[in-house]
């Protein structure tokens, strides 16, 4: 591989370095060891894995010049004549220390290409992401115990938050919630006037993007969709046009009835499938982080279950697909999304909205919302919209999204 050949790809790591800004960072950021050999960062399109890899190219490469580093999409058209080999090769022979693979599920058979690259050239560290369908299989090219893999998520409210310039508040634990929510509250909203901004950040905050895209925003979500199950999909799993038409219809007709669960005979039936292809569609959906499946304990036993419940992955979706969102759904969407985020476990229980970690038991609903529902059950609280702060067992919804 010459100079000519591989200048190309330093042009356009240069071109996309020169627009990163980094005056904000992600929460993954305090996470990641960037000391590892192998690094893998999943997550939905649009959440921020290709400017978190140029932000730390930019800050520990660009500017320190320290080392060298190459930023590389697999999706550029310079992969289709030439291998991840080749670009390895030439840095090795050059001195280069850290390679970034931006979208690494459109390279061909890209478990074992990683895998080969790293074994073969051992001084050289990869950090890569690719979407959050991505599927670390055991014995083809195992790379589960030699990586440490991260998932980025969208903005939680606290980043949006920070993200705005308005404030920069503290993640907090859901026992720091639970326990200390009232103290919390009145300390962020002597500070700002926080529902107007909630409101804003459930129409047009989860996705990063949103900044540059304002008024065209939901436009922008629908292209991620189609990219996502037109694109990414078909690059990772086995499936079929058909099946892709099939999946574009089942979203739709999922989030017009979300979280109410339709007649999933009636659905499949006129998807015209099977159960079982129904259910892996789901499964499909979900992992692409446009849905969320509800479950009750006893159901997440079984592979493939029918969920209790399903929600669009995040508010920001449904209102952008749906249009005239449910203000109940947009609430009950918000805290699984939320929660999910900050990585809890959340099921679908026998009474109330949601049980989260087996052990605390939620309804959430508007300012009026009472206890009717889960009265006299041990750690149970009522999660309320429309309200500043709470007291006793009474917690506001946006609370919720200072998790993580």
């Amino acid at each position: 591989m010459d100079d000519l050949e591989m200048q190309r790809l330093f042009d356009a790591m240069e071109h996309r370095a020169q627009s990163v800004k980094t005056g904000f960072h992600r929460y993954l950021c305090q996470s990641i060891d960037w000391r590892d050999h192998l690094i893998c960062i999943k997550g939905a399109k649009g959440t921020g894995k290709t400017t978190l890899l140029l932000q730390h190219y930019v800050e520990e490469y660009r500017r320190k010049r320290q080392g060298g580093a190459l930023y590389v999409s697999a999706d550029d058209l310079w992969f289709s004549a030439h291998s991840l080999a080749d670009v390895a090769q030439y840095m090795h022979s050059h001195g280069l220390v850290r390679l970034f693979v931006d979208e690494v599920h459109y390279l061909p058979d890209w478990q074992r290409t990683i895998k080969n690259v790293s074994d073969e050239y051992g001084g050289i560290d990869i950090a890569y992401s690719g979407s959050s369908l991505l599927k670390l299989e055991r014995g083809k090219a195992d790379l589960s115990r030699r990586q440490a893999v991260y998932e980025l998520r969208g903005l939680s409210f606290r980043e949006y938050l920070q993200f705005e310039g308005v404030a920069a508040f503290p993640a907090v634990s859901l026992e720091d919630v639970v326990g200390h929510h009232r103290d919390i509250a009145l300390e962020v909203v002597s500070k700002t006037k926080i529902l107007p901004l909630f409101a804003k950040y459930l129409k047009g905050g989860f996705y990063p993007f949103y900044k540059s895209v304002r008024n065209l925003y939901g436009a922008r979500l629908t292209d991620v969709v189609n990219q996502v199950l037109e694109g990414d999909l078909p690059a990772i799993e086995n499936v079929e046009p058909a099946t892709i038409r099939k999946l574009k219809r089942m979203l739709v007709v999922l989030c017009e009835s979300c979280p109410q669960l339709p007649k999933m005979g009636d659905l499949f039936g006129e998807l015209e499938t099977t159960r079982a292809q129904g259910l892996r569609m789901l499964d499909l959906l979900e992992r692409a982080a446009l849905v969320q499946q509800l479950k009750s304990e006893k159901a997440t036993l079984k592979n493939l279950s029918r969920p209790d419940k399903i929600y669009p992955d995040n508010t920001n979706m449904m209102c952008a697909l749906v249009g005239s969102a449910d203000v109940g759904t947009l609430r009950e969407t918000f805290f699984l999304n939320q929660l999910r985020g900050a990585g809890h476990d959340v099921k679908y229980p026998p009474r109330g909205d949601f049980l989260v970690d087996s052990r605390w038991l939620f309804e959430v609903g508007g300012a009026g919302k009472g206890f009717g529902q889960i009265r006299n059950i041990p750690d149970s609280h009522v999660v309320s919209d429309d309200i500043e702060t709470g007291f006793g067992n009474k917690i506001p919804l946006w609370l919720f999204g200072l998790l993580y």
